[in-house]
């Protein structure tokens, strides 16, 4: 239960920090926000990392039950796999795309 309140608290401190990072200035204090907007792009590539990687392990985990079990499917269990894992690393790689066109 612990751990679900430490997701929560920092989900709740990002979605705090994100309208500041987005909200329009100008003149001097322009500098100001793409710190903030750098933090937010932090949080959200770590978010994205960190579901990309749970995804990987289950997907890895089952394609590994899933060859024991029936050792004749591996080829097109590994066939599988490999496409999810890449769609998986895929949103990753979009995620971090999008942030640094943000910046």
């Amino acid at each position: 239960m612990k751990k679900w309140t430490m997701v929560l608290v920092a989900l709740a401190a990002v979605m705090l920090l994100v309208p500041s990072a987005f909200a329009e200035e100008t003149g001097a204090a322009t500098a100001g926000g793409k710190g903030l907007m750098a933090i937010a792009a932090g949080f959200g590539m770590a978010l994205a990392a960190f579901g990309g990687a749970l995804g990987q392990g289950r997907i890895a985990s089952a394609a590994c039950e899933g060859m024991a079990r029936n050792p004749g499917a591996a080829a097109a269990i590994r066939a599988a796999m490999i496409l999810g894992l890449v769609f998986v690393e895929t949103l990753s790689l979009f995620t971090l795309v999008i942030i640094f066109m943000k910046i």
